[in-house]
This record gives C-alpha cells, structure tokens and sequence, in this order.
C-alpha cells in the first residue's frame, strides 16, 4: 500500500514539472514574441511606423531580439500616465484660478472720469502711456475679478473685442451735447444684450451738476432697461446703495498720480493758502476774493483768478497749478455750479487741506433716502478731515490760526489729509469690486 502511494506522488509531481516548463515556455517566449509581433503589426496598421529601407527594419529585428523583458514595464507605464494626468489636472485648476473666463469685466472708459476709475481709483496700468494716443488698454486682477480697460477716441461702438459677458460703461451725461453722445453708446449696448452677447452692465456716470438725470432711468433695469446698477457723480437723491451709488467726481483727466515722496511734506510752504480758478459773476467766489482783499492777504496766499473757464489746461498752466497746491498748507475751494470740484481731490493729493464752501448749489441735488448729510455725503461719510465753511467771512479766522501752527503739526495735518486720501480709493476701490462681484457672479 505504502509503495503504491509513492508511485502515485512521483507521477502527480512528474505531471506537475511538464505543465510548469511548458506553461513558462507559453508566458515567457511565445507570449513575448507574439506581443511584439501584434505591437508591429499594429504600428503597420496605425500607419505611424512606416519602412524606409530595408536598413531600418534590420535594426527593429535586431532590436527585438536582443532587449530584455521588464516585468514591471507595463505597471510603470501606468503609474507615469497617472502621473502626467494628476499633473495636466493640476496646471489646468492653476489656469482656471488664474483667468476664470466668468469673472473677467470689461471697462468701456468714454468719459474723463474714466481714468480716475481705472488709474487712481483701481490702479491700473495703461498702454500706450501717450496721453493723445487713439486707443488705449490695460488689464488688472482686482479681488477676485480680472478687468480689462479700454478708453480713447477710437473706441467707438462696434470696433471692441468683446470676449466676456460683463461690462462697465463710463460715460458723461454732464450737459446736453454730451446726453446724446452718452445715448448712442446706450443704443448699442443695449444690441448686445438683445443679441445675448452681454449678461450684465453697470454704469459709472458723470452725472447733471444739478441732479437732472431723468434720461437715463429708461435705461435702468427696474424701469423694464439693462442697466443693473449706476456709480454716480454728484449728490444725487437717487442714491439708495443698491442699485445707484454715490461716486467721487476725483481729480481731472490731466492730473498726474502724485508722488507721496515729492509732497514737501515735511518742508515749510511758503503760502497759507491758494485759489486759482474762474471767478462766476454774482457766485460767493467774489465774495472770497473781497474778503482776501479787505484782510489784505494777498501777501500769504497765491491767488490767480480768470473770468472764462477753459475746458483744456496748457502745460505751463497745469504746473502753475499744481505748484500752488504744493507750496500751499490750504487750498480755498468755493463753489461752482456743483459744490462737489476737482479742486478737493486735488489738494489732497498733494497734502494741501481743503476749506470747502458747504452749502447746497441750486437744482435737483440733496438728501437721499439714505443720508440726511448733503452737501458732499460721501466725502463726509467718510470721514474727510477738511475745514468745512458756510460762509466766507469765517476766513480770517481760519487764517490767523493758521499763522499760531507749528510746523510740526502742520506736518502732523499733512499726513492725515494724505493717508486719508490714500485710504478712500482703497475703499472705493473695494467697494466698486465688492458690488460688481455680489451683483454680476
């Protein structure tokens, strides 16, 4: 019996080394071959291995012959395709965080006030820096938005690459000619909304000097329009923070951004105080310049006045200008049509304090249903350190104080009226891209 079992064990074991040697002669030479040999035919097939001369298909059979099997090829083929895919997956996320195509706006500037927006407001860069140029552009991220600024004679409606369904339209609506103008630019944004080429637009508008801006509430999108909010200029009762927005007139289209290091603000200034501009018949600006003469303070501040005001200043009259403000500790800055002038923003950029006249000019302009605190509700909302007057005979007062202050708290002034002004684009700034971001996305 034992014998028998034994026999039986040899031949099961016997059995089991043939199939063993012919199973790795199957898994290891046939199948070796044959995969090459489908590789091959395959090539031939896909046509991306094509025999140039007999030379060539000698080195694929010798090439066949002689490279090893690797056992772990195939796994490492898998591995680095998983690999380049993590990676591809990767870069294509960074791309998508980088230009989110929904989170672009673009910013049609037809109106001066435009630049403020784009260069001292949002800070952006502008090409070319020729200031006559027919067409300029710029592009920057602002939070979590990517705008794109193009502003110059020759753009005109229907010459603009749109590339996003998101638009910030600047224009003037200051006067009559300038109404009709601003019109036909509404006209055509408006195609493109009816053609599904735009989803959203703001405006930001120089508004009437009075508040008379009647015209473009058919143009709203709570009057049946596409407009879906406004940012604009000047006091106007429309102001409600959620679809119209009070926005700074700022500075004129002219004025440089002013070097915070060339300010002398730390140097004595050789005037109390400035006014050079056009002088209305009957406006409180005679009435200043009355006062400045019976207090005989012409001797302490640089005044140059004009009848006529000139929409275009020259060179040579733009730094006379702008060397007043410097060289002066306040900048007078009475009323026009408008309380609200270049003149406030000005000064403060060049760290001269402004005395602003505070009353309310004749029209439509006043307290809104959000603020009581007109004239100049956002400058006083936030929190402008001027000296603010009612009437132009509290002067004097103003001046021989000015005559008791050290430099040192002059200095102190200045810095306060500079970081103030510095602080209140940056909010603007925010704000403007806050609202654009909550209402548009």
């Amino acid at each position: 019996m034992r014998v028998r079992w034994k026999r039986a064990a040899g031949c099961l074991a016997f059995i089991y080394g043939l199939f063993s040697l012919y199973a790795a002669y199957v898994v290891f030479i046939q199948g070796h071959r044959g995969s090459r040999a489908a590789a091959a035919r395959e090539r031939r097939r896909g046509g991306s291995l094509v025999w140039q001369n007999e030379e060539e298909q000698r080195d694929l059979q010798r090439w066949q012959e002689e490279e090893e099997w690797n056992p772990w090829e195939e796994q490492e083929k898998v591995d680095n395709t998983l690999q380049r895919g993590s990676e591809l997956q990767g870069f294509q996320k960074k791309v998508v965080q980088i230009s989110p195509r929904n989170k672009i706006i673009q910013i049609w500037g037809k109106a001066a006030i435009g630049l403020y927006l784009w260069q001292h407001i949002l800070g952006g860069p502008l090409m070319p820096s020729d200031v006559t140029a027919g067409w300029r552009e710029g592009e920057l991220k602002a939070g979590n938005l990517y705008f794109r600024f193009f502003t110059g004679p020759a753009v005109v409606p229907g010459h603009i690459s749109l590339d996003t369904g998101n638009l910030v339209l600047v224009l003037n609506g200051r006067e009559e000619g300038k109404i009709k103008f601003a019109t036909q630019w509404l006209h055509y944004v408006q195609t493109l909304h009816q053609t599904h080429k735009l989803n959203h637009t703001a405006l930001v508008l120089l508004g009437s000097e009075e508040c008379d801006n009647g015209w473009i509430e058919p143009y709203l999108r709570k009057h049946e329009g596409f407009i879906d909010l406004i940012f604009l200029v000047y006091d106007s009762p429309w102001i409600n923070e959620v679809d119209v927005y009070q926005w700074p007139l700022g500075v004129a289209t002219n004025f440089p951004i002013m070097d915070l290091n060339n300010l002398m603000l730390h140097a004595p200034r050789p005037y109390l105080c400035n006014f050079l501009g056009t002088v209305y018949k009957g406006s409180s600006r005679e009435t200043l310049l009355d006062i400045l003469k019976q207090e005989r303070l012409s001797a302490t501040c640089l005044i140059s006045t004009r009848e006529h005001w000139l929409p275009q200043e020259t060179n040579d009259s733009l730094k006379k200008y702008q060397d007043a403000l410097l060289q002066s500790d306040l900048t007078l800055c009475p009323v026009g049509i408008n309380t609200e002038c270049y003149r406030i923003y000005e000064a403060c950029a060049c760290g001269s304090v402004p005395v602003v006249e505070d009353i309310m000019t004749p029209g439509q302009c006043g307290n809104s249903s959000i603020s009581q605190n007109a004239p100049l509700r956002l400058l006083k909302s936030m929190g402008a350190p001027f000296i603010f007057v009612k009437d132009w005979r509290e002067l004097p007062a103003i001046l021989e104080k000015e005559k008791t202050m050290s430099l040192q708290e002059k200095n102190q002034r200045r810095r306060i009226v500079t970081e103030w002004f510095y602080q209140f684009r940056t909010q603007l700034r925010k704000k403007f891209v806050d609202i654009l971001e909550n209402r548009f996305f």
